[in-house]
């Protein structure tokens, strides 16, 4: 497997461009199994999710093309010739499980296997499946697999009330209300940047929806969605990884196409933190105030609180904080896997459940060490950014499946960063 080396190099200046975000991505690509006519999305990232979402989206019937080297996906699902999704491909990734709701809302079957993804924590399905049965689909779990059928004359409108935020859920939900008969209403429902960007692509559609951005999301079915363009949101999680870079090191990059609205609790603890953030029609710019950043208090929440997909990185900033942090996770356990390795490189840090408490070092060790997940494996890359000597991250195939071409655009902020690939065995 290939390994990436990262040398502390001192303060990185200069400008990122940001792409569009992989979680709405992925759920924007199972649109195109509720309507026959073409999908265009524009801003797409390149990532291994969303190869992995068109394989699926193939296997189907559905025809994807990429193009302008990857950055546009169209879509068209005129002519599906299967409603199964196997495991083989389900098991890479847990966004998967939303083409089950496109399916069953479109053709009144499906049969999906239950989804693989990040090892961080039990992640269970329960609530798409809930949500479903509101609409009086039948389902059966048997080896595996969740065999759906909608009632006579397709899935009917329904209150749904999740018991507690899902975006995953909220997504599902909402792909397969659009062809529900009647309205629909989603309470408790999840208001992430990406669940308001499917909902007006699915407007862009023909879909009627009122509410997307607040917790309470209403959809009246209609008979049939239509074709339509439509670009991908600015990714949130990529714009505030990228923003802890000079927090981390020095120095001072804008982060190209970043807005506050994305990340406005990300950036109060930046604030608070001793980080300056400034907005223009360009991006954001984010420069270290000077000395050591301050020690901070961080709690997970579902949006717009801070987000669970920044928590490992904000660590490894609060790894050489002056004092000692805090770090309250609510989103998903096991979550603190990258504690260990940030201990490697000589960070101080107490996991007890879902607490972790950070006691600052003046500076940090190149050591080897190894990502866990996704966001573990860029949590480890910016602690080698701000290390003395050198870094080896190993597994890095987690980094693929979330960030487009990592190491060129440290680089070309002036990090010391290279991908090692992995040598092929030669026989004897």
């Amino acid at each position: 497997m290939d390994t990436i080396l990262v040398r502390g190099n001192g303060p990185l200046n200069g400008e990122i461009e940001i792409a569009g975000a992989k979680n709405a991505c992925l759920t924007l690509m199972p649109a195109t199994l509720l309507t026959d006519e073409p999908l265009t999305l524009t801003n797409a990232p390149r990532l291994s999710d969303i190869r992995t979402m068109t394989e699926l989206l193939r296997s189907l019937g559905a025809e994807v093309a990429d193009l302008q080297d990857g950055r546009v996906l169209a879509l068209s699902s005129h002519a599906l010739t299967s409603h199964r999704a196997d495991y083989d491909i389900v098991r890479k990734m847990r966004a998967s499980i939303l083409v089950l709701g496109p399916m069953l809302a479109r053709d009144g079957q499906a049969i999906v296997s239950l989804p693989g993804g990040c090892a961080i924590g039990a992640r269970p399905v329960d609530l798409h499946l809930r949500a479903l049965e509101a609409m009086g689909a039948e389902l059966d779990l048997r080896d595996g697999y969740v065999h759906a059928k909608a009632p006579l004359g397709g899935l009917r409108g329904a209150v749904i009330e999740f018991p507690l935020v899902s975006v995953g859920a909220t997504e599902n939900a909402l792909l397969a209300a659009t062809l529900a008969r009647g309205t629909t209403v989603l309470k408790n429902a999840a208001r992430e940047p990406e669940i308001v960007d499917l909902a007006r692509c699915l407007r862009r559609m023909g879909a009627q929806i009122e509410g997307e951005g607040t917790d309470t999301i209403t959809i009246q079915g209609v008979d049939r969605l239509s074709g339509a363009t439509h670009p991908v949101v600015t990714d949130r999680i990529e714009l505030g990884t990228y923003m802890l870079a000079p927090a981390i090191c020095g120095g001072e990059v804008t982060c190209l196409g970043g807005r506050i609205e994305l990340v406005e609790a990300f950036c109060e603890k930046l604030d608070e933190a001793g980080i300056s953030v400034t907005e223009s029609e360009r991006g954001l710019t984010v420069t270290r105030r000077n000395g050591r950043v301050n020690a901070v208090k961080v709690v997970t929440e579902p949006f717009p609180g801070f987000p669970t997909d920044l928590q490992a990185q904000m660590m490894a900033l609060l790894c050489t904080a002056e004092g000692t942090s805090e770090l309250e996770e609510t989103i998903f356990e096991n979550r603190f896997m990258h504690a260990p390795e940030l201990a490697r490189m000589g960070a101080q840090i107490e996991v007890h459940g879902g607490h972790a408490r950070v006691t600052g070092v003046e500076k940090l060790r190149g050591a080897p060490v190894m990502a866990t997940d996704l966001r573990a494996s860029v949590s480890l890359i910016l602690a080698g950014l701000a290390a003395e000597g050198e870094t080896i991250v190993s597994r890095v195939y987690h980094l693929d499946r979330g960030y487009e071409k990592v190491v060129r655009k440290l680089r070309g902020v002036g990090a010391d960063i290279e991908r090692i690939k992995e040598r092929p065995a030669h026989a004897e």
